[in-house]
């Protein structure tokens, strides 16, 4: 545990298609009956039973010292109405078979986690955390295990709309806790 908390300010950028690839989708509108292509979301809800809901959210300001992934789902996430609201995101750090795991229990000089959830990951470091702004009518769909925090606003209340499976938060929650385990809190900054 760390002694001392230190403040990391993150710049956000924002959300676009080639900007936000290495965490997942950003899926803006498309014409009525266009046919099914790589524009769209590209799900995975086949573990489970769909859950397609209004999250209301309040006093989510501006800051964040946890972060948690999903092993099992894509997510999506928008704000209804197209407010401005934060996501803060590392990338995917699940322990496949491909993964070279070294004889210490460690990939790439990083030590490999047990998720009580029934898959192994690395922890997302310090510099690998990003801050997103999200605008419009648009949403982020999730890869599986990307890491996020949020969504996070200016506003002291605001509604989403969120697709995950129906026991994602019971089942398939494993978090991060930048405090206690790094001694850092991250900030978003505009």
């Amino acid at each position: 545990m760390a002694a001392t908390v230190k403040e990391v300010k993150l710049k956000p950028v924002e959300a676009t298609p080639e900007t936000f690839k290495d965490f997942g989708q950003v899926v803006g509108a498309s014409p009525d009956g266009e046919e099914f292509g790589p524009q769209d979301a590209q799900l995975d809800l086949s573990r489970g039973t769909p859950r397609f809901y209004i999250m209301h959210l309040e006093d989510r300001p501006l800051k964040f010292s946890t972060i948690t992934h999903h092993a099992s789902v894509t997510q999506c996430l928008g704000s209804i109405g197209g407010h401005p609201w934060y996501l803060g995101v590392a990338k995917p750090s699940i322990v496949g078979p491909s993964d070279e795991v070294k004889k210490d229990g460690s990939v790439d000089g990083r030590n490999i986690k047990d998720s009580p959830w029934g898959h192994s990951y690395v922890p997302p470091a310090v510099d690998d955390v990003q801050v997103f702004r999200i605008e419009g009518s648009k949403f982020l769909k999730l890869n599986h295990g990307t890491w996020h925090a949020g969504p996070l606003f200016k506003a002291d209340s605001m509604d989403f709309y969120n697709l995950e499976l129906s026991n994602t938060n019971v089942v398939d929650h494993t978090t991060h806790n930048f405090r206690k385990k790094n001694g850092v809190i991250f900030s978003i900054e505009e």
